[in-house]
């Protein structure tokens, strides 16, 4: 089912390597269409929009107000939302709240020996827009993750977009915004949507971030407006690395790979065990738990291109590897999982134990779900109230200080050949 790869094979390396780097986007064509969009978008405004929401979701009038959800519609759709979703979201959002709580920043004021101080502060964001995947798909979980950082930051107003193929409205995703108090809900998708967001229009607010998943061409947007705009950053398909061992049960290793590929055909399940019993036998549970499943098909072909197993030696061969790979989410299931934890440095998220399923972390555990990929865990975090944040320095000079400290100011700044740093320090000490 999963192709398998040996760490003693002689040119594991560049297997391993091959495997990785094939799921990078790298569309040619794709960045050209994007690019495109978006300069029409800057150029053009709700004109652009209108065209390509025509193209790509099927919109079919062409007045402005189609383009964002009314109170009304809003109102309605809620109304047919089942109660247990809307208990679910309920809990989720508390839980999610708690946790991000805990990242409030706090500053610091110092003061040295001259009585200069020095602090630094926070401040929040003023706009963000949120891109939330829409079209065939439903998630009010991402409304959550990318929603309420920003509301424990204090950015002071939230803005979202949901595609909205052929008119159809989610009731659960829009539910999750009221709950989130999102100034304006948007029917926008794809590049124009990142675009909209960057530049603004007349019926689209300019915003100061983007944050949120989408598929190749929302990341490739948000790398073409980044400079413009801030983003959260490049995120890829999603992905699963797990460590198991011979006390693993192969079912729940098995279950948890195939609910990583089901969201995409470029997806990436990987497992990384010592033992090839366990491999063999969760090959045989995969098409077993595959045979009823909606998306087998996706999952089939996600297992296909990019799903393999690596059998390995020991712990820190497994660590390595871990390291190289830098998943986005890394499951333990291993009789101490906890070990693993001194020797694994590069992970968006990790999963220790039998029942800590990625999908627990998805959803409702409370930690953010929006997280670095295709190895960019080496380098980046997790989405959390420090990205709403803008941090600053404030720096306090006492006269007696600048008269202790000009002198090696001026020493430096002549060494590095700026005078006219160096004379705005003199003038100051004559």
């Amino acid at each position: 089912m999963i192709k398998v790869i040996n760490t003693e094979s002689r040119n594991f390396q560049k297997q391993l390597d091959d495997l990785l780097v094939s799921r990078k986007y790298n569309s040619k064509t794709k960045n050209s269409l994007v690019k495109k969009i978006t300069q029409e978008v800057e150029k053009n405004g709700d004109k652009s929009i209108i065209k390509y929401e025509r193209k790509f979701s099927g919109l079919k009038k062409t007045r402005r107000s189609v383009l964002f959800f009314s109170k009304k519609e809003i109102k309605e759709s809620i109304k047919k939302l089942d109660r247990k979703t809307k208990n679910s979201i309920d809990i989720a959002y508390k839980r999610i709240l708690n946790f991000h709580k805990k990242q409030k920043f706090k500053g610091f004021k110092i003061y040295d020996k001259y009585n200069n101080s020095f602090s630094y502060r926070s401040r929040p964001l003023d706009k963000i827009g949120i891109y939330v995947p829409g079209g065939t798909a439903s998630y009010p979980s991402s409304v959550l993750m990318n929603s309420i950082p920003a509301i424990v930051a204090g950015v002071k107003e939230i803005f979202m977009t949901v595609p909205s193929m052929n008119g159809s409205i989610n009731p659960g995703v829009l539910y999750a915004a009221k709950k989130c108090k999102i100034k304006k809900i948007y029917k926008l998708g794809g590049a124009q949507a990142v675009a909209a967001f960057a530049f603004g229009t007349k019926t689209i607010s300019k915003v100061d971030k983007i944050v949120g998943p989408g598929n190749e061409y929302v990341a490739l947007a948000k790398k073409e407006v980044f400079g413009k705009v801030g983003i959260d950053m490049m995120a890829g398909p999603s992905e699963v690395t797990v460590i198991a061992d011979k006390y693993a049960n192969p079912n729940w290793v098995a279950a948890d790979l195939i609910a990583q590929a089901e969201h995409d055909t470029m997806s990436q399940s990987i497992l990384i065990t010592n033992s090839k019993d366990l491999i063999k036998i969760v090959n045989k549970l995969l098409q077993n738990q595959l045979k009823f499943l909606p998306k087998r098909k996706i999952v089939m072909e996600s297992f296909k291109n990019f799903g393999f197993a690596i059998l390995a030696k020991n712990q820190k061969e497994i660590s390595n590897i871990v390291n190289k790979i830098s998943p986005e989410h890394l499951e333990i299931f291993t009789k101490k999982p906890e070990t693993y934890l001194k020797s694994i440095d590069n992970a968006g998220s990790i999963f220790l134990g039998p029942y800590s399923p990625e999908a627990m972390g998805d959803y409702i555990a409370g930690p953010n779900h929006v997280l670095p990929t295709s190895g960019a865990a080496k380098f980046s975090s997790g989405l959390s109230v420090y990205d709403f944040l803008k941090r600053q320095s404030v720096i306090k000079i006492t006269k007696s200080g600048i008269e202790r400290l000009g002198s090696s100011v001026i020493n430096l700044a002549n060494y590095e050949d700026l005078q006219g740093h160096a004379n705005s320090v003199k003038l100051r000490i004559k």
